[in-house]
């Protein structure tokens, strides 16, 4: 069943705030083929398998450095899945305002505290009412 004009505006209006509000979270929601593949987690499966195999096989001969070859390798394997591919962008490259108004990100070279963050989202929110 097809939105209508009323559900439609108030959706765009949804997408708009989301965008102003935390341009992270919607540009993270917005990216196409966002999907990691399928062959990371394959690859991620069997090197936490193969730890576990070695700390399972490192227990039961009484070898605690084949254990903890083997906790390593199952770490590295999660880290591998979880992990941002390389080459993939990872923050926001600017905000997009209530009024179609494009804002650039901070310069890489100046980092912002939290609370600096926060003061400039609550400002920003402020300016929009």
């Amino acid at each position: 069943m097809p939105l209508s004009e009323y559900e439609q505006r108030v959706l765009e209006q949804m997408e708009r705030q989301l965008t102003s509000d935390d341009p992270r979270l919607a540009n993270t929601l917005t990216r196409r083929g966002g999907h990691r593949p399928v062959t990371r987690y394959v690859i991620a499966g069997v090197g936490a398998a193969v730890g576990l195999l070695l700390l399972v096989v490192g227990a039961a001969m009484s070898e605690p450095w084949l254990g903890a070859i083997g906790f390593v390798v199952m770490f590295a394997a999660v880290a591998f899945a979880f992990a941002a591919p390389r080459g993939e962008p990872t923050g926001p490259q600017g905000t997009v305002g209530a009024d179609g108004s494009v804002r650039r990100a901070p310069a890489a070279g100046r980092k912002q505290g939290f609370m600096a963050r926060l003061e400039e989202r609550w400002d920003r929110r402020r300016e929009g009412h």
